[in-house]
């Protein structure tokens, strides 16, 4: 991971749950378009084993902003295909 480069997740044509992906934390954006179900934003528990919504499921294509702690993430799809997702950090200068 680079810490001087704007923080991006990105999937294609996917119709499967992601592989664990870690992020630094912040505030980011995410943008999903796909057909079926659902798409969730999940974190890692505590446990270590189970993992926990992070973000109110999209049940249609759509954009939402969230504020996220670093930890280790995946989307879960449910009875989803042909979904594009892209998770980015948002930069704010001071």
């Amino acid at each position: 991971m680079t810490w001087n480069s704007v923080e991006r997740q990105t999937f294609s044509n996917i119709g499967a749950t992601t592989a664990a992906f870690t992020l630094r934390g912040g505030q980011y954006g995410v943008d999903v378009n796909f057909t079926g179900t659902s798409i969730t934003l999940q974190k890692l528990s505590q446990d270590g084993t189970n993992y926990v919504t992070a973000l109110t499921a999209f049940t249609g294509a759509g954009y939402a902003t969230v504020n996220l702690p670093s930890g280790t993430y995946r989307f879960l799809l449910t009875s989803a295909s042909a979904a594009y997702i892209a998770l980015t950090g948002i930069v704010t200068t001071m």
